[in-house]
């Protein structure tokens, strides 16, 4: 597109016959599309020649999208009941480092990859345990792209994982095995810890926001009743008063019971004291859903809807299914009462 002050009286566009405009009248030898004009991306490569088709940007968003790919992968484990703590460290040079003590990505050969699983859970695209291989009944994030499009994306990445008896490493560069897995010093601890460093070539910025990733953290803890998130900033420039590092911890025994109390204690006087909980589980489907609803005195309304703890933005049938039950039960209940 030409610049609106190129267009004058004198700047026309023409065609000659046969040969469309812009087109530079090379022969059709030279502008031939066949088999050879194909181009086929391997592995990774396809995430690093286009990252925002799989994590939306390659801005501010993106950049902690990354983040938040590792942490759900961690949230997994703890929904799965074998993790109930998360830190998340970001690191002053600009890396960010997550451990958990859930059960330890897998480290025996995947028979088909004839890797160990860790590596290709990490260099694999759509490889994991999301997809009714009996790992997860539930699991948020890119259900198993997240932490292999981490790896595409990131100059660096080191993997540590504590199980089947011994500390298990590994390093990545740009996606990369730098080296086989490692088996360090027996331990009888588990966990994983996944720590990498953005790609400041694909990346508009690498500085990631604290406020930002607090609150996502804080939200994950409320939906996630009894499980312990932490983030500590340890870059130079992003101490508290006494010039010690960031630092938050949350913790939710009520889950989103204590997410509508917070929600409410910002928006003046609340009409009942009790907020209203509906738990309710269907183990043959594996569906599970939890509503908790307490009114205010104020005429505008919040809803907060949410399926495998992924915020649901823009609603859904899950969101209009309430919506529709709860005005036709209280327009009974009206009817009803009078």
């Amino acid at each position: 597109m030409a610049d609106s002050g190129d267009l004058n009286e004198n700047n026309t566009a023409s065609t000659e016959e046969g040969v469309p405009a812009g087109a530079s009248g090379d022969s059709p030898e030279e502008k031939s599309y066949d088999a050879s004009a194909i181009t086929v991306l391997e592995g990774l490569d396809a995430v690093r020649k286009r990252p925002g088709m799989y994590i939306g940007s390659t801005g501010e968003r993106g950049l902690h999208h990354l983040v938040y790919e590792v942490v759900d992968n961690s949230v997994d484990e703890a929904l799965a009941g074998h993790a109930d703590t998360i830190d998340v460290t970001i690191l002053p040079d600009g890396g960010v480092r997550v451990v958990d003590n859930g059960r330890g990505i897998p480290v025996d050969i995947v028979p088909s990859e004839k890797k160990p699983a860790v590596e290709v859970v990490l260099t694999v695209l759509h490889a994991g345990g999301k997809f009714g291989g009996g790992g997860y009944a539930v699991s948020g994030g890119l259900h198993g792209v997240g932490v292999s499009v981490v790896n595409a994306l990131s100059q660096k990445v080191s993997v540590e994982v504590k199980r089947d008896g011994y500390r298990w490493t590994q390093d990545y560069k740009l996606g990369v095995p730098t080296a086989p897995l490692a088996r360090n010093e027996a331990t009888d601890e588990t966990g994983t810890t996944v720590t990498f460093w953005a790609d400041g070539d694909i990346f508009e910025t690498t500085e990631y926001s604290f406020e930002t990733l607090s609150r996502r953290f804080q939200e994950m803890a409320f939906l996630n009743k009894g499980l312990t998130i932490a983030l500590t900033d340890e870059r130079e420039a992003h101490v508290d008063e006494e010039g010690k590092p960031l630092t938050v911890k949350y913790h939710y025994e009520g889950g989103i019971v204590d997410f509508v109390k917070y929600l409410n204690s910002r928006k003046g006087e609340v009409v009942h004291p009790t907020v209203i909980d509906i738990e309710a589980e269907d183990k043959e489907r594996m569906l599970s859903v939890e509503v908790a609803m307490q009114w205010n005195t104020q005429y505008t309304e919040g809803v907060y809807s949410f399926a495998n703890t992924i915020h649901t933005h823009e609603g859904g049938t899950h969101e209009e299914g309430f919506r529709s039950a709860m005005t036709g039960l209280i327009n009974r209940y009206a009817r009803d009462k009078k």
